[in-house]
C-alpha cells in the first residue's frame, strides 16, 4: 500500500461542512462592497519578487523572513503573494487605470507568508482587500471605515470588535520621529530583546508593535509620534475624526498603531477584537500615497484596507449563534424499478430548468426505496419525489415530506413545478419565481 501524501503544514482543506459558512460570509462581503459601489478586481498569486521588495520594503519581516520566493526556467525571481495591495498597484499601472482616475477596488483571494501556523494564521490564507486610488482626501479614509462597521453588522459581530486609529504622518515626520525614538531606544538597550534589536537599525517604528511588555512598558515613557506629524497630516486627522464622530463610529487613538508594511503614510487603522486570544486583528489598513510613484506610475494617492477570511470565519462562529446556513438539498429525487432511470433524470432537468435556485439531487446510486430514503434523510433535505414504475404508468410522482410526519401524497408530473414553487415560496431564501 502506497504512502499517503498529506497537505503542506499550515496550508489546509475546507471541507464540505465548512463551506457553507465561508460561502456566507463571502456573500455578505460582495453584497457589501457592491452597495458602496466598488469594483472587483483579480490579480495573478505569482508577481516578480522585486514588486513586493520595493512595495513592502525589503528590511520588513515579510520580505526578509515569509515569503514563498523561487527561480522560474528562466532564472527570474518569483514569489506567492504574500499580500495583495502591490500587485493590484501593480495591476492599475499595467493597464492605465489610475492616471487622473478615481478607482473603487475590491479582491478575494489566497496569499501566503511563511510562518509559524496557529489559529486564525495559516501560510496559505485568504483575504479580503480593498484599494482606492486617486482621492486624497480623509473622506473616502472615513467611507471605508463605514463600510467595514457595515460589514461587521452584517456579519453579526459588530459589538465584538473595537476600532484603533492613528496618523503616522508625513514620510519626512516618520523620519524625524524615527530618529527621536531611536535615540530614545538607545538608552534602553539592556531591556530590548533580539526582535527589537534588530529592528533599531532597520524599521525601528515596528517597535512600537512588539508583544514584549517590558518594551511596551519603556515605550510609554517614549516620544509621542503625534508630537512630529506635519500640519497636513494633522488636519487630515482631525477631518477624519470628525467625520466618524458625525456618524457614531467609535474609536479609539493608539499611537504605538503604525502596520508593519513600509508603505503606509498619514492615516492608519485596525479592528480588533478580544473574542479570539492573542490575534486580536480582524482588519487592518491605511493611505499609501506614495506607493504608486514608487512602483513606476504617475504620482497618485491611494488607501485601503485587508482582512484575513480565515479569522473573520472564526470570530463569526465564535460569536454569531443566529446564523441559519440552509442546507445542501432541498428536493431529493428516488427512483427505483423498470424504466425509471430515463423520466427520473428529465424531471431533474426541468425542475432545475424551471426553477434555477431550488437544490435538488438525484439518486445516482441504486438500491431499494429503503436505502434511497436514507441518503434523502442525510442530505438534509425537505422533500423526497418519488418514482417508481406506477408512476411513470399514470405520469405521477410521489411527494414526502422529510422533516414533517405527514402523509406522502401523489401528483401529477406537470404540476410539480407548481407545487414546488408554492412549498418553497416565502423560506427565508425563497425561489422568488
Amino acid at each position: 500500500m502506497a504512502k499517503t501524501i498529506q497537505a503542506i503544514r499550515g496550508m489546509n482543506d475546507c471541507l464540505p461542512v465548512e463551506t457553507p459558512l465561508w460561502q456566507w460570509v463571502e456573500d455578505k462581503v460582495r453584497n457589501t462592497m457592491s452597495s458602496y459601489g466598488y469594483n472587483e478586481i483579480r490579480m495573478p498569486i505569482v508577481e516578480k519578487t522585486p514588486l513586493f521588495a520595493r512595495a513592502i520594503g525589503e528590511v520588513t519581516d515579510v520580505v526578509e523572513k515569509e515569503m514563498f520566493t523561487f527561480e522560474d526556467r528562466d532564472g527570474e525571481s518569483l514569489s506567492l503573494r504574500p499580500e495583495g495591495t502591490a500587485g493590484c498597484v501593480r495591476a492599475g499601472i499595467e493597464h492605465g487605470l489610475l492616471y487622473n482616475q478615481e478607482q473603487r477596488l475590491w479582491y478575494m483571494g489566497s496569499m501566503f507568508r511563511y510562518e509559524r501556523p496557529q489559529k486564525g494564521r495559516y501560510r496559505q490564507f485568504h483575504q479580503v482587500g480593498v484599494e482606492v486610488f486617486g482621492i486624497p482626501n480623509a473622506e473616502i479614509d472615513a467611507e471605508l471605515i463605514l463600510l467595514t462597521a457595515r460589514l461587521w453588522k452584517e456579519l453579526g459581530i459588530f459589538e465584538h470588535v473595537t476600532l484603533q486609529l492613528n496618523s503616522i504622518g508625513s514620510l519626512e515626520a516618520r523620519k524625524n520621529y524615527r530618529q527621536a525614538l531611536v535615540d530614545f531606544l538607545q538608552n534602553h538597550l539592556d531591556i530590548l530583546d533580539d526582535d527589537c534589536k534588530r529592528r533599531l537599525t532597520t524599521n525601528p517604528l515596528r517597535i512600537l508593535d512588539s508583544k514584549n511588555q517590558v518594551v511596551q512598558e519603556v515605550l510609554n515613557n517614549a516620544p509621542k509620534l503625534h508630537d512630529y506629524l506635519d500640519d497636513e497630516s494633522r488636519e487630515h486627522f482631525r477631518h477624519l475624526c470628525t467625520l466618524l464622530d458625525a456618524v457614531g463610529i467609535r474609536y479609539e487613538i493608539n499611537q504605538k498603531l503604525v502596520r508593519g508594511l513600509d508603505y503606509y503614510n498619514k492615516t492608519v487603522f485596525e479592528w480588533v477584537t478580544q473574542s479570539l486570544g492573542a490575534q486580536g486583528t480582524v482588519c487592518g489598513g491605511g493611505r499609501y500615497d506614495g506607493l504608486v510613484e514608487q512602483l513606476g506610475g504617475h504620482a497618485t494617492s491611494g488607501v485601503g484596507f485587508a482582512m484575513g477570511l480565515e479569522r473573520l470565519v472564526l470570530l463569526v462562529q465564535e460569536v454569531n449563534k443566529t446564523i441559519d446556513l440552509q442546507k445542501t438539498v432541498d428536493v431529493y429525487l428516488i427512483h427505483s424499478g423498470q424504466n425509471t432511470t430515463t423520466p427520473a433524470f428529465e424531471l431533474a432537468e426541468r425542475i432545475r430548468s424551471t426553477l434555477p435556485r431550488l437544490r435538488v439531487q438525484l439518486n445516482c446510486s441504486g438500491g431499494s426505496f429503503k436505502k434511497q430514503f436514507k441518503r434523502a434523510d442525510k442530505s438534509g433535505a425537505k422533500l423526497a419525489l418519488v418514482i417508481g414504475e406506477a408512476e411513470v404508468q399514470q405520469q405521477q410522482v410521489i411527494i414526502k415530506d422529510l422533516l414533517n410526519d405527514t402523509e406522502q401524497r401523489s401528483i401529477e408530473l406537470t404540476k410539480i413545478t407548481d407545487y414546488l414553487r408554492n412549498y418553497f415560496n416565502g423560506e427565508k431564501n425563497g425561489l422568488q419565481c
